[in-house]
Formats: structure tokens, sequence, C-alpha cells
């Protein structure tokens, strides 16, 4: 499932926001060097597919922020099977006169913000971070009748912030061959089809002829967590989904490879607020109203 939802803010500058439920989907533009393209991930993750066949990621509360070239008839991934999030394109032939109107008491401009994040026809990519939060978390949830006039008030915040913003706190924006991707896809594909099984990272690098160091680092890389914690949150979604059936505490404990059900139970409350067993009777009560 693709959702979005486009506003045209002035001439030549166009938010649009995005809803995803897939795994992928293309993304096919002209290579333009006039475009400024400012990308924000509200939650998910989202991989871009650049010009030398790597992908970067953006990870959730993350910005990036390149040129229209860069990514051209790109191919879009969504590790995790869902995204949400913003762009902003700005192009600066079209938006002179706008820019120039809504920002004349600043020395900023068009020009200014591409030269200072996009003249290396490379992705700039912002981790998360209170600021950040607070100035893409603002474009979200606003009531329809102050849409427009609310998202031209942070799209002036948000150039101001950039003005501001120093380039070398980005992070290196570390693309990953497409094999290496693929490779890393069969590990959590392995890993999340057996669930009930407790696979060393020893075993996968045998297995897949990786290094143990690199394995770790792509797999964060691509779905923006350690293997533990990422295969842990999966163990705690397919154990909530059995106990909404007809599975006991210890049954669902087993199935994703718990031979404890007093660490089972520690970690289901972890994730999910509340014991197994008060769980189970919670979505029993619900399915029988």
């Amino acid at each position: 499932m693709k959702e979005t939802k486009s506003f045209n803010l002035y001439p030549g500058i166009d938010l649009t926001f995005y809803e995803y439920s897939l795994n992928e989907t293309a993304c096919c533009h002209r290579p333009e060097d006039n475009i400024i393209e400012i990308n924000y991930c509200r939650s998910g993750r989202i991989g871009w597919e650049v010009k030398d066949g790597s992908t970067v990621y953006l990870g959730a509360g993350d910005f990036g922020i390149h040129s229209g070239r860069v990514c051209s008839g790109t191919h879009l991934t969504f590790p995790n099977g869902e995204y949400s999030g913003l762009s902003i394109c700005i192009d600066l032939g079209k938006s002179i006169d706008s820019l120039t109107d809504f920002l004349a008491d600043t020395p900023i401009n068009g020009e200014l913000i591409y030269n200072k994040f996009c003249s290396k026809q490379e992705f700039s990519i912002f981790p998360g971070n209170e600021p950040i939060k607070g100035i893409f978390g603002g474009f979200f949830d606003i009531p329809t009748e102050l849409e427009e006039a609310y998202y031209k008030l942070k799209l002036h915040e948000l150039l101001l912030y950039l003005y501001r913003l120093n380039p070398i706190e980005a992070v290196e924006a570390k693309g990953f061959r497409p094999e290496q991707i693929e490779l890393i896809k069969q590990v959590h594909d392995t890993l999340t089809t057996n669930l009930d099984k407790r696979i060393t990272i020893e075993e996968l690098s045998k297995q897949f002829l990786i290094n143990p160091s690199s394995m770790k680092i792509i797999f964060k890389a691509i779905y923006g967590n350690s293997i533990a914690a990422h295969i842990k949150e999966h163990r705690m979604e397919k154990a909530a989904e059995l106990l909404q059936g007809e599975a006991s505490v210890s049954e669902a404990a087993k199935s994703v490879g718990y031979d404890s059900q007093s660490k089972f139970s520690f970690e289901f409350k972890k994730a999910y607020q509340m014991l197994p067993t008060e769980y189970k009777k919670t979505h029993k009560r619900k399915g029988e109203g």
C-alpha cells in the first residue's frame, strides 16, 4: 500500500507526505542539478539506490538533503516493510522569486543552501535530535483548515535552521552494494523464519561466508538496529500474535526460542508493558466482546 499527499507551497516548492506499507518501489525523475530534495523519516526506514548503484539509508528521526541528480531513476526500499515521512523539493529556478520574497530580510537564498549541502553531489544525512524532531514533527497532524499556512511557516523555520546548520554535523552516508544487501537480507530471512531456534553470529558467518563484524555493521545500517535487538522485536511480535490465538504462554515462549518461561515473560513485559498472561487475558476479553 502506498499513500501520498502533496502540497504546492510556493511556485517551485512542493511538500509531499508518504505512507508506505511495502518493501520497495521505483522513484523516477530526471537528473536535475537545480533541485534540492529534503527528506525526513518519521518512522520506519528508507533506502535510496544512488547513482553508483549502492544504497544509503535514513532511519526514524533522521533527515537527508541532496540534489535531484543524486537519486534520479532510483529504487526505494523499506527494509522493515513500512515508512512514514515527507519530502520537500525546491526547484531553484522556479522558486527564486518566492524565496526572495519571504527571505528578504535574511542572507538566505536557494543557491546558498544548495552550495552548502548539495555541491558535492552526495547525500548529506543528519541523525535525529530534538531540534530536528521539533521542526519536522510540526508538519504532521495539522488541522485541515490550517495546513497550508502552517506548512509555509514550517518551511520558513526549516530554511532558517539549514542556514545555521553546520554541514560537518552530517554523518557519512555509507552506501552498500547490492550483493551486500542481498546477503544481509538472506541473513535476516534465515533468522526471522527460525524464531524458535537460537542461531549464533558465528553460525551465520560460516553459513553466509561473511565476516561477523561486517555482518553486524551492514545489518544495523539496513534494518536500523543490532541483530539481537531486531530479532527480539520479531520474537515478541510473533509471541503476541500467538497469544491472541489458542497458544498458551509456554507454547508461545517455545515458539519464539525461549526455554525459560520466566525469561520470556520478562522480555515480553519490556516490549508490551504487561506480562504475557495479562496480555492473553486482555485479548481474549476483546475477542469475546
